[in-house]
Protein backbone atom coordinates (compact mmCIF):
# COMPACT_ATOMS: atom_id res chain seq x y z
CA UNK A 1 0.00 0.00 0.00
CA UNK A 2 2.53 2.53 -1.09
CA UNK A 3 2.47 6.38 -2.22
CA UNK A 4 3.49 5.61 -5.70
CA UNK A 5 0.27 6.87 -7.52
CA UNK A 6 -1.58 7.68 -10.75
CA UNK A 7 -3.72 10.55 -11.41
CA UNK A 8 -5.89 8.41 -13.36
CA UNK A 9 -8.81 11.30 -14.28
CA UNK A 10 -11.43 9.38 -16.55
CA UNK A 11 -13.75 11.45 -17.32
CA UNK A 12 -12.46 15.25 -18.93
CA UNK A 13 -15.57 16.21 -17.58
CA UNK A 14 -14.78 15.91 -14.06
CA UNK A 15 -13.11 18.78 -13.05
CA UNK A 16 -12.16 17.43 -9.67
CA UNK A 17 -10.07 14.46 -11.20
CA UNK A 18 -9.06 16.69 -13.49
CA UNK A 19 -6.83 18.60 -11.08
CA UNK A 20 -3.58 17.27 -9.19
CA UNK A 21 -4.61 15.43 -5.49
CA UNK A 22 -2.05 17.64 -3.96
CA UNK A 23 -0.91 21.74 -4.20
CA UNK A 24 2.21 22.68 -4.63
CA UNK A 25 2.99 26.10 -2.68
CA UNK A 26 4.76 28.95 -5.31
CA UNK A 27 8.61 28.92 -5.44
CA UNK A 28 8.64 25.85 -3.16
CA UNK A 29 9.55 22.77 -3.90
CA UNK A 30 8.97 20.17 -1.71
CA UNK A 31 10.42 16.58 -1.32
CA UNK A 32 7.63 13.69 -1.97
CA UNK A 33 7.19 10.33 -0.62
CA UNK A 34 5.29 9.52 -3.72
CA UNK A 35 5.24 9.66 -7.89
CA UNK A 36 2.34 10.72 -9.85
CA UNK A 37 1.92 8.07 -12.61
CA UNK A 38 -0.67 7.34 -14.67
CA UNK A 39 -3.09 4.14 -14.06
CA UNK A 40 -5.46 2.49 -15.52
CA UNK A 41 -9.13 3.81 -14.34
CA UNK A 42 -12.04 1.91 -14.97
CA UNK A 43 -15.82 2.57 -16.08
CA UNK A 44 -16.28 1.39 -12.59
CA UNK A 45 -14.11 3.19 -10.78
CA UNK A 46 -15.07 6.50 -12.52
CA UNK A 47 -18.69 5.91 -11.85
CA UNK A 48 -17.39 5.04 -8.43
CA UNK A 49 -16.19 8.76 -7.92
CA UNK A 50 -19.14 10.30 -9.70
CA UNK A 51 -22.16 8.48 -7.37
CA UNK A 52 -20.24 7.45 -4.15
CA UNK A 53 -17.53 10.61 -3.37
CA UNK A 54 -20.20 12.80 -2.30
CA UNK A 55 -21.23 9.96 0.34
CA UNK A 56 -17.74 9.20 1.25
CA UNK A 57 -15.25 11.20 0.15
CA UNK A 58 -13.12 14.64 1.44
CA UNK A 59 -12.49 16.79 -0.57
CA UNK A 60 -9.08 18.91 0.79
CA UNK A 61 -10.15 22.75 1.35
CA UNK A 62 -8.60 23.76 4.74
CA UNK A 63 -9.03 27.60 3.02
CA UNK A 64 -13.11 26.69 2.80
CA UNK A 65 -12.74 26.94 6.71
CA UNK A 66 -10.27 29.96 7.01
CA UNK A 67 -7.49 27.40 7.69
CA UNK A 68 -9.36 25.75 10.52
CA UNK A 69 -9.34 21.57 10.89
CA UNK A 70 -11.80 19.72 9.46
CA UNK A 71 -14.41 19.28 12.07
CA UNK A 72 -15.07 15.33 12.16
CA UNK A 73 -18.11 15.35 14.33
CA UNK A 74 -20.22 16.90 12.14
CA UNK A 75 -18.45 14.90 9.34
CA UNK A 76 -19.45 11.52 10.75
CA UNK A 77 -22.52 12.41 12.89
CA UNK A 78 -21.12 11.58 15.93
CA UNK A 79 -17.95 11.84 18.54
CA UNK A 80 -15.82 8.67 18.73
CA UNK A 81 -12.43 7.39 18.11
CA UNK A 82 -11.03 8.18 15.15
CA UNK A 83 -8.10 5.97 13.22
CA UNK A 84 -6.26 7.04 9.83
CA UNK A 85 -4.59 5.29 7.43
CA UNK A 86 -1.93 6.51 5.21
CA UNK A 87 -1.35 5.49 1.75
CA UNK A 88 -4.31 2.67 1.63
CA UNK A 89 -3.65 1.42 -1.66
CA UNK A 90 -6.03 -0.95 -2.84
CA UNK A 91 -8.07 -0.47 0.39
CA UNK A 92 -8.40 -3.90 1.76
CA UNK A 93 -7.02 -3.12 5.11
CA UNK A 94 -9.38 0.07 6.00
CA UNK A 95 -12.56 -1.81 4.03
CA UNK A 96 -11.09 -5.21 6.41
CA UNK A 97 -10.76 -2.94 9.69
CA UNK A 98 -14.10 -0.64 9.23
CA UNK A 99 -16.80 -3.76 8.65
CA UNK A 100 -14.45 -5.80 12.12
CA UNK A 101 -15.14 -2.11 14.44
CA UNK A 102 -18.30 0.10 13.63
CA UNK A 103 -17.31 1.39 16.83
CA UNK A 104 -14.53 3.71 15.25
CA UNK A 105 -14.37 6.09 12.65
CA UNK A 106 -11.92 5.62 9.85
CA UNK A 107 -10.03 8.07 7.56
CA UNK A 108 -8.23 6.54 4.66
CA UNK A 109 -5.65 8.70 2.72
CA UNK A 110 -4.64 8.01 -0.83
CA UNK A 111 -3.25 9.88 -4.04
CA UNK A 112 -3.89 6.88 -6.44
CA UNK A 113 -7.10 7.14 -7.89
CA UNK A 114 -7.61 3.79 -9.08
CA UNK A 115 -7.63 2.41 -5.51
CA UNK A 116 -9.75 5.43 -4.53
CA UNK A 117 -12.36 4.05 -6.57
CA UNK A 118 -11.96 0.61 -5.61
CA UNK A 119 -12.22 1.15 -2.24
CA UNK A 120 -15.60 3.78 -2.84
CA UNK A 121 -17.14 0.90 -4.84
CA UNK A 122 -16.23 -1.37 -1.75
CA UNK A 123 -17.82 1.36 0.95
CA UNK A 124 -20.12 1.61 -0.87
CA UNK A 125 -21.29 -2.09 -1.04
CA UNK A 126 -21.03 -3.00 2.81
CA UNK A 127 -22.47 0.45 3.71
CA UNK A 128 -19.74 1.45 5.99
CA UNK A 129 -20.55 5.28 6.46
CA UNK A 130 -17.83 5.58 9.49
CA UNK A 131 -15.38 5.78 6.49
CA UNK A 132 -14.61 8.60 4.66
CA UNK A 133 -11.56 9.06 2.29
CA UNK A 134 -9.31 11.78 0.98
CA UNK A 135 -7.78 12.17 -2.45
CA UNK A 136 -4.62 13.91 -1.42
CA UNK A 137 -1.19 14.41 -0.16
CA UNK A 138 -1.34 13.04 3.10
CA UNK A 139 1.50 15.16 4.81
CA UNK A 140 -0.94 18.34 3.64
CA UNK A 141 -3.92 16.81 4.78
CA UNK A 142 -2.34 15.94 8.42
CA UNK A 143 -1.20 19.39 8.79
CA UNK A 144 -4.43 21.49 7.31
CA UNK A 145 -7.28 19.53 7.62
CA UNK A 146 -6.88 17.08 11.07
CA UNK A 147 -6.76 18.84 14.23
CA UNK A 148 -3.88 18.06 17.23
CA UNK A 149 -4.14 15.18 19.30
CA UNK A 150 -7.63 13.98 17.57
CA UNK A 151 -6.66 10.62 16.34
CA UNK A 152 -6.40 7.23 18.26
CA UNK A 153 -4.26 5.74 15.70
CA UNK A 154 -2.35 6.17 12.76
CA UNK A 155 -1.44 3.19 10.31
CA UNK A 156 0.99 3.26 7.32
CA UNK A 157 1.02 -0.30 5.61
CA UNK A 158 3.77 -1.16 3.26
CA UNK A 159 4.54 2.58 2.27
CA UNK A 160 7.14 3.02 -0.86
CA UNK A 161 10.59 1.35 0.43
CA UNK A 162 12.29 3.87 -1.97
CA UNK A 163 15.34 0.83 -2.24
CA UNK A 164 17.79 2.81 -3.94
CA UNK A 165 20.02 4.78 -1.38
CA UNK A 166 19.87 8.12 -3.70
CA UNK A 167 15.61 7.49 -3.08
CA UNK A 168 15.84 7.18 0.44
CA UNK A 169 15.01 10.79 1.12
CA UNK A 170 12.11 10.44 -0.26
CA UNK A 171 10.53 7.86 2.05
CA UNK A 172 7.89 8.89 3.95
CA UNK A 173 9.38 8.14 7.95
CA UNK A 174 11.35 10.84 7.97
CA UNK A 175 12.27 13.11 11.37
CA UNK A 176 9.88 15.51 10.52
CA UNK A 177 6.95 13.36 9.58
CA UNK A 178 7.07 11.55 12.53
CA UNK A 179 6.97 14.82 14.89
CA UNK A 180 3.95 15.67 12.64
CA UNK A 181 2.52 12.25 13.76
CA UNK A 182 2.94 12.64 17.31
CA UNK A 183 1.15 16.24 17.41
CA UNK A 184 -1.91 14.63 15.74
CA UNK A 185 -1.85 11.51 17.94
CA UNK A 186 -4.06 11.67 21.30
CA UNK A 187 -2.16 11.42 24.60
CA UNK A 188 -3.29 7.55 24.53
CA UNK A 189 -2.71 6.98 20.65
CA UNK A 190 -1.24 4.50 18.56
CA UNK A 191 1.48 4.30 15.85
CA UNK A 192 1.05 0.86 13.74
CA UNK A 193 3.68 0.68 10.60
CA UNK A 194 4.17 -2.34 8.28
CA UNK A 195 6.87 -2.57 5.86
CA UNK A 196 8.56 -5.50 4.25
CA UNK A 197 11.86 -4.13 3.34
CA UNK A 198 14.38 -4.58 6.37
CA UNK A 199 16.33 -1.29 5.64
CA UNK A 200 13.20 0.77 5.94
CA UNK A 201 12.30 -1.29 9.01
CA UNK A 202 16.05 -0.26 9.99
CA UNK A 203 15.30 3.58 9.03
CA UNK A 204 12.24 3.36 10.77
CA UNK A 205 13.34 2.37 13.98
CA UNK A 206 16.24 5.14 13.44
CA UNK A 207 13.51 7.72 13.45
CA UNK A 208 10.81 6.66 15.55
CA UNK A 209 12.65 5.17 18.49
CA UNK A 210 14.43 8.56 18.60
CA UNK A 211 11.08 10.64 18.08
CA UNK A 212 10.25 12.69 21.68
CA UNK A 213 6.23 11.33 22.13
CA UNK A 214 6.67 7.62 21.25
CA UNK A 215 7.45 4.47 22.59
CA UNK A 216 8.15 1.49 21.05
CA UNK A 217 5.77 -1.31 22.88
CA UNK A 218 8.48 -3.70 21.82
CA UNK A 219 11.40 -2.09 22.86
CA UNK A 220 14.46 -0.42 21.60
CA UNK A 221 14.12 -1.62 17.82
CA UNK A 222 11.57 -4.02 18.42
CA UNK A 223 8.65 -5.39 16.46
CA UNK A 224 5.42 -7.37 16.95
CA UNK A 225 3.53 -10.33 15.30
CA UNK A 226 0.77 -9.37 12.77
CA UNK A 227 -2.07 -7.69 15.01
CA UNK A 228 -5.17 -9.27 14.08
CA UNK A 229 -6.70 -5.92 12.76
CA UNK A 230 -4.28 -6.33 9.92
CA UNK A 231 -5.06 -8.51 7.19
CA UNK A 232 -2.39 -10.50 5.52
CA UNK A 233 -2.54 -9.40 2.09
CA UNK A 234 -1.98 -11.88 -1.27
CA UNK A 235 1.74 -10.22 -1.51
CA UNK A 236 2.60 -10.76 1.96
CA UNK A 237 1.30 -14.28 1.74
CA UNK A 238 3.56 -14.78 -1.40
CA UNK A 239 6.28 -13.28 -0.36
CA UNK A 240 6.50 -14.97 2.65
CA UNK A 241 6.24 -18.16 0.36
CA UNK A 242 9.98 -17.05 -0.83
CA UNK A 243 11.27 -16.08 2.66
CA UNK A 244 10.76 -12.49 2.74
CA UNK A 245 9.92 -10.76 6.11
CA UNK A 246 8.13 -8.85 7.33
CA UNK A 247 7.72 -6.41 9.84
CA UNK A 248 5.19 -4.91 12.14
CA UNK A 249 6.21 -1.94 14.14
CA UNK A 250 3.64 -0.68 17.17
CA UNK A 251 4.11 2.85 18.94
CA UNK A 252 2.24 4.19 21.72
CA UNK A 253 1.73 8.24 22.39
CA UNK A 254 3.58 8.93 25.59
Amino acid sequence: MDQQDGNGAGDAGNERLAKKPFTLTPGHRAVRSFVLRQGRFTEAQQRAFDALWPRFGLDYAPADRGGQPRDFDAVFGRSARRVLEIGFGNGEALRFAARQDPTRDYIGIEVHAPGVGRLLNALGDDGSDHVRLYHHDAVEVLEHEIADASLDEVRIYFPDPWHKKRHNKRRLVQPQFAALLVRKLAPDGRLHLATDWQDYAEQMWDVLDATAGLRNRAGTRGHVPRPDWRPQTHFETRGQRLGHGVWDLLYDRC
